[in-house]
């Protein structure tokens, strides 16, 4: 047994044997980060994706959303969102866009107060005013931004329907489908479900006034047509209409 031990005390005190076992740990060590850099890199990681392609402003809904898997390793190095949290309910930024089939990246995905519109960036004055409308409402999609408008009002007095001109000509600056997105920015056919407008601030307390009122409806009518009364229905002027307004209003003065 002694013999075995000074043996061994003289194989591992030579230097040859102490830089081949160097050696062979070095190696080892270098298989095994490798290997861990291999494991790692080939470890696939479920990432969302876009199941079809995503315009400026849009928003992204669960259906809007599949997922693939992708390397750790490629993951690593670009900035995309991993998690459908950060996804699902947010808008598409202005000035880009996700095709079919494209990742998530940071940059592309804002919430919607952080999601800016040239059309209030624009607004050198007076103030944003949302109309809600449908196909009917603007004959066919057939006001553009740019239109002029009159706006019309039909409510109920008392058992008289009253119909007439609110607000003569007043300008489109924008017309949005129900996902927040342009109607006539792309050959897509989409759903008109605003008009927009600048407003004074008299015509803006006017139309909010209005919106809380029982019964009471406004809608575009393009300059150079008119609306043909109905049957049953009054025609009044416009001081008529916000006479009515400001009596059923609870921000009449």
């Amino acid at each position: 047994m002694g013999n075995l031990i000074n043996t061994i005390k003289k194989f591992i005190s030579n230097k040859n044997t102490v830089t081949i076992l160097g050696f062979l740990a070095g190696i080892i060590v270098l298989w095994a980060f490798y290997n861990y850099r291999v494991n790692r890199a080939i470890d696939p990681v479920k990432v969302p994706y876009a199941n079809k392609a995503l315009t400026a402003s849009a928003q992204i809904t669960k259906e809007d959303i599949e997922y693939i898997e992708i390397s750790r390793e490629f993951l690593n190095k670009i900035n995309i969102i991993t998690d459908e949290k950060q996804i699902i309910g947010q808008f598409v930024n202005v000035g880009t866009s996700i095709p079919e089939g494209g990742l998530f990246y940071q940059n592309q995905v804002v919430s919607e107060d952080e999601l800016p519109d040239s059309l209030y960036e624009d607004l050198e004055e007076g103030t944003i005013y949302q109309l809600p409308v449908n196909n009917e409402t603007t004959f066919g999609n057939s006001i553009y931004p740019g239109n002029y408008v009159d706006l019309y009002m039909k409510a109920n007095d008392d058992g008289t329907i009253l119909i007439g001109r609110l607000i003569a000509s007043i300008k489109v600056i924008g017309v949005k489908d129900s996902q927040n997105q342009n109607v006539f920015d792309s050959s897509t056919t989409r759903t008109p479900a605003r008009l927009i407008f600048a407003v004074n601030d008299e015509q803006n307390q006017l139309l909010m006034a209005a919106s809380y009122i029982s019964g009471v409806e406004i809608f575009p009518i393009p300059r150079g047509r008119y609306y043909t009364e109905q049957e049953g229905e009054t025609t009044v002027d416009s001081q008529r209409l916000v006479d009515f307004i400001n009596s059923r209003s609870m921000v009449a003065e």
